[in-house]
């Protein structure tokens, strides 16, 4: 059965990068020895080795920033055009004195009005950070707490929106400490932030430097900063959680943490969690307060039993924020929410306990009730009525309709965790519908004259909203259904032999963001048929390429004609296939210089070969020998 994974596709080429280049023990090894509370003095070793260089080049190469120009109005296609031997040596030498570039300065607008500060490093300098990110990185995810969900290796929303729910229906915690900090990124010390790196294990003095150069680097036209961590450098989500890493451990220590005087046994959940349920009902005996924190960057919700708890902890948090980090908190956003009587909001979502029955023991039973925030139902109103306009537009190849089906797919995939996210689309669809009327209403069909086979609009077709421009389907909004979010699997971890097992396990599933990238990125100068195909492709193929079985990454899915169009072949789907770029390379080469080349690097086994010297005899080209 075809299933879909939200999983960031970067996170996973970063993974399958690292063990092209050998470096992945290199990684396991700094994670295993921060584990045992290591002590890291030569880490500037690591970073400047000319394969940590070229992993942090290919890992960045394809990111949608790395065609953001920094000041010296420089971008990845520059990079592009260094020999590796020049680009190694030339951050070599960066590194052994560093001075950082200065830092565009962009002000992106927020939904209140008010703009949010960008600051972009120069795509050098990007570069430097990715090689000093990759090397932390291990080092810090054995240190960081298990509810930090924001900015991190195979974590996401959907698992804080999880682990909330869990609190609120699994533990009847309906008392939920709300604390927004005000203006975190620009208010964190540099000399904080130092020490606590110093605090896990990271004492190589140079690289200390190296950072807090980073730090302070100037911002061109305002001058340079005395606190704050940039947002915009790669290496600023990995200092955040760096900061906030303190507050997570320290709120566990208030309860979670806390020894008992007998050792109990806990037994191993299927998601691999430890249940304490044992050690938990003997703290409730203390008159200790009950509590417990789940974050995702600087947003974070601290979950309580009793309102009394829930006052004693907003106190104490809001007390050491400020003595111990410098922090202050807004006293506008920072509440107490009673959560039977009063939404909270988290990450797009509003969250409510609601009754629901009686327990076993005849006591009142509560669930969760969630709902689209009010702000981001407001934003996607907005943005499905622009998108709707746009459809008015249409090209010859159809290109505005596969946009507008990303989006609403992509709106889909990151809201189903709501209760009632079928009732809130139902609201914005019939917003859409009233903008659509009139202005489509001649271009849209109800019917076309084949079903829909794509497995990537199969789910769509039983929709009675379902409409067709030209024979593209366009997919209906309000046809969403709530899933239940699912926490992280604690064994998947991309630094262990088992983690990544697990991670490689789930990377059969189709992958829903390359997907979408697919949509919003159609081939130019090709058919609607052939770029929707691509998507149907992409889907029956599981991700996999046709002829390696190999997933296949963004930067490398190339869709192959059978029958080459100059040969009388069509954009049917029968007549493609998508495989590896250098796969593709291989089935056209003609040069014997060529085909030894990419063999070598493909390494095919026979089987492989063989459908290799199938496509090639479609094309009339040479059979390759064993």
């Amino acid at each position: 059965m075809l299933t879909l994974t939200r999983a960031k596709p970067t996170k996973r080429s970063a993974l399958r990068n690292a063990e092209y280049y050998d470096f992945q023990e290199v990684f396991d090894k700094l994670y295993a020895d921060s584990e045992k509370d290591c002590q890291f003095k030569k880490l500037t070793e690591l970073i400047c080795s000319p394969e940590n260089i070229l992993l942090a080049f290919r890992n960045i190469k394809k990111n949608s920033g790395s065609k953001t120009a920094g000041v010296d109005k420089k971008t990845i296609t520059h990079l592009q055009q260094w020999e590796n031997a020049q680009l190694i040596a030339y951050i070599q030498k960066r590194l052994s004195n560093y001075i950082p570039q200065p830092v565009r300065r962009v002000e992106i607008p927020k939904g209140n009005g008010k703009t949010r500060p960008l600051g972009i490093p120069t795509i050098m300098d990007r570069l430097i950070q990715q090689c000093i990110l990759q090397i932390l990185e291990p080092i810090c995810e054995a240190k960081f707490f298990k509810r930090s969900n924001g900015f991190r290796p195979n974590r996401s929303a959907e698992h804080a929106i999880s682990q909330s729910y869990k609190f609120i229906q699994g533990q009847n915690l309906h008392f939920v400490v709300d604390i927004d900090i005000k203006g975190f990124f620009d208010n964190v010390s540099h000399g904080k932030l130092l020490k606590q790196m110093w605090s896990l294990g990271i004492r190589d003095k140079k690289l200390l430097s190296i950072i807090s150069a980073m730090l302070k680097a100037e911002v061109a036209g305002i001058g340079f900063p005395e606190k704050g961590t940039p947002q915009g450098g790669i290496i600023s989500p990995l200092l955040s959680n760096i900061v906030l890493n303190e507050l997570d451990w320290w709120v566990a220590s208030q309860w979670e943490t806390l020894p008992t005087r007998v050792a109990y046994k806990c037994r191993v959940l299927k998601n691999g969690t430890l249940d304490k349920s044992n050690v938990y009902a003997e703290l409730r005996n203390t008159g200790l307060k009950e509590c417990y924190i789940v974050r995702y960057a600087d947003d974070f919700k601290i979950f309580c039993r009793y309102r009394s708890d829930a006052q004693k902890i907003f106190m104490a948090v809001k007390a050491w924020l400020h003595d111990r980090l410098g922090l202050e908190i807004s006293p506008e956003k920072s509440k107490i929410v009673n959560l039977k009587r009063q939404y909270s909001e988290f990450l797009g979502f509003k969250v409510k306990a609601v009754k629901k029955g009686k327990k076993s023991n005849g006591k009142t039973k509560y669930v969760v009730k969630s709902h689209i925030s009010d702000k981001a139902k407001e934003k996607v109103k907005q943005k499905a009525v622009a998108a709707v306009n746009e459809l008015k537009k249409v090209d010859a190849k159809g290109n505005t309709i596969l946009r507008y089906n990303a989006l609403v797919m992509g709106w889909h995939n990151y809201y189903q965790y709501a209760t009632h996210v079928s009732h809130d689309f139902r609201e914005i669809a019939f917003l859409v519908k009233s903008s659509a009327k009139g202005k489509l209403e001649h271009q849209m069909k109800k019917k076309i004259a084949k079903p829909i086979t794509s497995p990537i609009y199969i789910k769509y077709s039983k929709s009675r909203e379902i409409r067709f421009i030209g024979e593209t389907p366009v997919l209906p909004i309000a046809y969403v259904r709530h899933k239940n979010p699912i926490d992280k699997k604690r064994s998947i971890n991309s630094y262990t032999a088992e983690g990544r097992a697990e991670i490689h396990k789930k990377l059969a599933t189709v992958n829903v963001t390359i997907l979408h990238y697919l949509m919003r990125n159609p081939v130019r100068d090709r058919s609607v048929e052939y770029n929707d195909n691509r998507l149907s492709l992409y889907c029956s193929q599981q991700g996999k390429c046709a002829v390696t079985g190999r997933i296949l990454e963004i930067d490398r899915i190339h869709c192959h004609h059978k029958t080459a169009t100059y040969l009388g072949g069509d954009d049917s789907y029968e007549n493609l296939v998508l495989i590896d770029v250098d796969v593709h390379m291989l089935v056209h080469a003609t040069q014997e210089k060529t085909i030894r080349k990419y063999l070598s690097s493909l390494q095919l086994n026979e089987k492989q070969l063989g459908k290799v010297n199938k496509l090639r005899a479609i094309l009339c080209l040479n059979k390759i020998p064993k």
